[in-house]
């Protein structure tokens, strides 16, 4: 009974005890946001910089959230052969007011725990260093780490979000198509016209900006300083119109001598979608109504002449060329049906005459080239280097 007696004793002692507080998890992009100081907080990411003084430890922190690092304040005691340059670690301690003005917040630590060491000597990202594109470019696995690469994951991921809000917002139901299909054909939808192309064109890239303003500022500064103004002209600006015929006579009057010579009849070349964007004044051009033999079956006959037409769009814009392409579809059975006669496919496409046959709607579609729209808004000149894991010609890393 006494031992009794004494364990419940000691077990209420245990529980009047205050309890140690639980350390908050925060990212570095939610720790350099805070507006309050902090007494328990616990950051996770990889060292960014070491400086070790003599009365006082720094290191740079960041964990991929956001583009600036999280400036750690610790006591020299605390450092360690495995803390170095792009080493993951787990820091606990308080979030205090930074006296730098550069940063709101720095970490004052008491505890740093390594979690992943890194071989400084073999790690092909440099402390201090600005690589190539081209040079991370050899390193898919890696180059996530790289502060370039790292702003255009958060921008890829908010301009995706941008675009599926758009069209939430505007009415229309997101589903999931076919990847694999017997049939050669390119988007689908709606009515879709060109005020809603260049709608979505401006309100996803109006988010990308607001949303991502270090990130997007960084590919400004460093890969190409003249496209912030190229933006700003375009979002104030209306999108230029010109028909297909228009734009062939454009190419045809024009003093620059073109590789593939401009005729009617035949598809615009990136030389000709570029020289017609820096012709109509450096902003996006829609190309309407394309020759009837250049487009695929299901295009709406134009139903004009002599120059037989669709009612086709591109949408091609400075420094790339054709980012955007659609048009209304055939929705009248009979125009259907003898154009896919005359093609030998009517047996392989039923199914569409099918959707011709049981209430049919005119409507129309277009689809967009992500990583061109990437390409574009942020002014790199190579594909490769939008895309997270780019496979090309004697590539495919990973």
């Amino acid at each position: 009974m006494l031992r009794a007696r004494g364990g419940w004793q000691a077990l209420r002692r245990c529980a009047s005890l205050p309890r140690a507080r639980r350390a908050v998890r925060l990212r570095v992009r939610e720790a350099l946001g805070a507006l309050e100081p902090a007494d328990a907080v616990q950051v996770q990411g990889w060292v960014r910089s070491v400086r070790s003084q003599k009365e006082v430890l720094f290191l740079h922190i960041n964990d991929g959230s956001s583009l600036e690092n999280l400036q750690v304040v610790a006591d020299p005691s605390l450092e360690n052969r495995d803390l170095t340059f792009g080493s993951a670690v787990e820091v606990q301690g308080k979030l205090v007011k930074s006296p730098h003005k550069m940063q709101n917040m720095e970490l004052k630590a008491e505890t740093i725990r390594v979690v992943g060491p890194c071989d400084t000597w073999s790690f092909p990202l440099k402390m201090k260093e600005r690589h190539p594109l081209e040079y991370v470019r050899q390193f898919p696995h890696l180059r996530c780490r790289n502060n370039t690469l790292g702003s255009l994951l958060r921008i890829r991921s908010e301009a995706t979000a941008a675009i599926h809000s758009f069209f939430q917002d505007n009415g229309y139901v997101h589903i999931h198509t076919p990847i694999i299909t017997s049939n050669d054909c390119e988007g689908a939808g709606e009515l879709f016209q060109i005020e809603v192309m260049e709608d979505l064109f401006k309100t996803a890239t109006s988010t990308v900006l607001s949303k991502c303003p270090c990130d997007v500022e960084l590919f400004h500064k460093y890969i190409a300083p003249a496209q912030k103004g190229r933006l700003e002209q375009m979002l104030k600006n209306k999108f230029v119109t010109i028909s297909y015929s228009e734009a062939v006579e454009i190419l045809r009057q024009a003093s620059q001598t073109f590789t593939f010579k401009p005729e009617w009849g035949c598809d615009l070349q990136t030389e000709h979608e570029k020289y017609l964007v820096k012709h109509c004044g450096e902003v996006p051009v829609f190309v309407i109504n394309y020759p009837y033999d250049l487009k695929p079956f299901y295009m709406r006959d134009n139903e004009d002449g002599p120059q037989h037409t669709v009612a086709a769009v591109d949408l091609l814009v400075p420094g790339i060329g054709e980012l955007c392409g659609g048009s209304l579809r055939e929705e009248r059975l009979p125009f259907l049906e003898s154009r896919l006669q005359r093609l030998g496919l009517a047996d392989a496409y039923q199914w569409y005459l099918d959707l011709r046959k049981f209430g049919s709607v005119p409507h129309g579609g277009f689809g967009m080239g992500f990583e061109r729209y990437l390409q574009y808004i942020l002014g790199v000149d190579n594909i490769k280097d939008v895309i997270p894991f780019p496979r090309f010609s004697h590539s495919c890393l990973l």
